[in-house]
């Protein structure tokens, strides 16, 4: 049941990203996936690999009457647990792409920047359409495409240590890739817009949005934000089983 986000130095180094500190207001996305969201009000809402479970606590705050959070590490959701105890939010330490729940048994599942660490997409989406209600949202996110495909996920840069441009390569070639997060050696897996796409129509959702997501202009001063602008780093999908 380890992984690496419960190797201690990992763990601190991703604890002290904004993402981690600030909770949804530190996440570059932030702004582009709230507008995404659907109405919380009396759902049933899953959130798979909900780590600090910044989603859980908005879900439940915005009227979800049961909210269920998954992630595999236990040092993520001990921080979860924290920040929900006074919601109607409880978590299971379990791997996201083999869980499963009886059917029809919620009316949203959330996923945040964790579907890229599973290795078989297609089953994962069969899945979770099983315990999807009809009409119910699935609402995801995902490093980019063209962000993984290289396996680097990192720039090129000239003699002096400035960026030259971002390597695209073996774009089509899907699977596993071995990089760099945090200083750590984490393995992710890299898989083509058209996959992500074409397995939901496949599996009878229809596709409501899909939106690459730019960083607010009120952060661009920030150190490294502007080069953000000159990638895709991030994929979000909304899409609705029928």
């Amino acid at each position: 049941m380890e992984n690496i986000y419960d190797n201690e130095t990992f763990f601190y180094k991703y604890s002290q990203m904004d993402r981690s500190q600030k909770g949804l207001t530190g996440a570059g996305e932030w702004p582009t996936l709230q507008k995404l969201l659907p109405d919380f009000k009396e759902k049933t809402v899953l959130d798979l690999g909900c780590g600090y479970g910044w989603h859980c606590l908005y879900a439940a705050k915005y009227g979800a009457k049961n909210v269920t959070g998954v992630d595999l590490s236990k040092k993520m959701l001990t921080v979860a647990k924290q920040k929900t105890k006074e919601y109607p939010v409880h978590y299971l330490q379990a791997d996201i792409a083999t869980i499963s729940f009886p059917a029809d048994s919620f009316d949203i599942v959330m996923s945040s920047l964790a579907i890229h660490y599973v290795a078989d997409f297609a089953s994962l989406i069969a899945n979770i359409k099983s315990y999807l209600k009809p009409e119910g949202i699935l609402l995801f996110s995902v490093e980019h495409p063209a962000f993984t495909a290289e396996g680097s996920e990192d720039w090129y840069y000239d003699d002096n240590g400035n960026i030259l441009h971002y390597p695209l390569d073996h774009y089509f070639t899907e699977g596993l890739r071995k990089t760099n997060f945090l200083g750590e050696k984490v393995v992710k897996y890299h898989r083509t817009l058209t996959t992500y796409l074409q397995t939901l129509l496949k599996n009878d959702f229809t596709l409501l949005d899909v939106v690459e997501p730019l960083p607010p202009k009120d952060r661009w001063h920030e150190d490294g934000m502007k080069e953000e602008l000159r990638r895709p780093m991030m994929l979000l999908i909304k899409a609705q089983k029928n």
